[in-house]
């Protein structure tokens, strides 16, 4: 039946209707399609919340159920849970308590007061905040407002912590607002183009070098979204190693630095010291911190064929002297360890200046 069918049917009907009546009749059916066109009204808002409801939601699992994940992190971060669950209830992001510690295991392993680094996201310099609440309070309500910008997409707004707001912009231009890593490689390599002269940034990764993305940390969310995964196995990626990440791109290389507890605390290291530190972290005494050097970690452990260095071994370089530097093999050609010219890194084994330098002398302790 057609609409101009129904009408003509509704208008007899209405001619029906007594006179006196007709009144009262119009009446009801103004009240009936006022009702209808209410419930249709409440229906569509209920809908429209449940999609919104759903799509929020939909943005924070985006990069694998995070909210719900366990967050593998050390005895110093867990012990401020409380704190990330009191200020990401507080600052809207309650589902974000699990991201938040993984950062702060990024950002300084629970080792610094300023422990999720806050302080340049308020324009001041780094370590300014003294204080772990203040450090937490101030880094989640940032990082809120970020997750905010960037639509609820949780590697944007990371990857955006750590470059800055300016990176959410450049994903809306460039590639629809949506975050991948080829794009922070891109921006990186270019705000670096502008910004080498200054001396301020260099290049922490061996990633970073190949591609002159030397920007900030181009490993950003790869390595926060590390702490929750499932741990993989020991013989894969070492505890020793994992434990050396939380100093890239926030440690300071200084000869002769980090042997004592205050230096190490503020990611002051050489490359001997760090080495002696990350073996502390897993339980593994290297003699004393205050006269640690390459050549008396050299007499640690047994000796190893390079063919059969395993991750987690320790390896040695000729720089200023024979084995004048030395760090901690990751696997994959790679090591880490402090260097004079990035800090804490990764760097390659396998070919440029400590590719040269590995003079194949390789230590296995414990």
């Amino acid at each position: 039946m057609s609409v101009s069918s129904i009408i003509a049917f509704l208008l007899f009907l209405f001619s029906l209707i007594p006179k006196k009546w007709k009144g009262l009749a119009v009446l009801s059916v103004l009240v009936a399609v006022s009702g209808l066109i209410g419930m249709v009204v409440v229906a569509i808002l209920s809908l429209g919340g449940q999609y919104e409801q759903q799509q929020q939601a939909d943005d924070v699992d985006s990069v694998g159920n995070v909210a719900e994940g366990e967050v593998q992190v050390n005895e110093e971060v867990e012990a401020l849970r409380p704190l990330f669950e009191q200020y990401a209830e507080e600052h809207g992001i309650p589902d974000m308590v699990e991201i938040l510690m993984a950062k702060t295991m990024q950002e300084s392993g629970g080792q610094l007061d300023d422990v999720m680094q806050s302080s340049e996201s308020l324009g001041l310099p780094r370590n300014t905040i003294s204080d772990p609440e203040t450090s937490i309070d101030v880094g989640t309500e940032y990082f809120a407002q970020v997750l905010e910008d960037a639509g609820g997409d949780v590697e944007l707004a990371l990857q955006s912590y750590n470059f800055g707001h300016g990176f959410i912009d450049y994903a809306e231009e460039h590639n629809g607002g949506e975050y991948s890593k080829d794009l922070a490689i891109e921006f990186s390599r270019e705000q670096y183009q502008d910004l080498a002269h200054t001396g301020q940034f260099s290049c922490i990764r061996p990633e970073s070098a190949e591609t002159g993305a030397c920007f900030g940390d181009i490993g950003y969310v790869d390595a926060v979204l590390d702490h929750l995964a499932t741990p993989i196995d020991a013989g894969d990626i070492p505890e020793v190693v994992e434990v050396g990440e939380r100093w890239i791109g926030n440690s300071e290389y200084d000869f002769g630095g980090g042997r004592n507890e205050v230096e190490q605390a503020a990611g002051i290291f050489d490359c001997s010291s760090f080495v002696h530190w990350a073996f502390e972290q897993i339980g593994v005494d290297l003699g004393p911190l205050g006269s640690v050097t390459t050549d008396t970690l050299y007499q640690e452990g047994q000796s190893v064929d390079p063919d059969d260095m395993q991750p987690g071994d320790v390896v040695f370089f000729d720089t200023y002297k024979y084995n004048g530097h030395i760090g901690i093999y990751a696997g994959d050609g790679q090591f880490i360890g402090a260097q004079s010219s990035t800090g804490v890194a990764y760097e390659s084994l396998e070919d440029g200046y400590w590719g040269q330098t590995f003079n194949g002398n390789v230590q296995r302790i414990g």
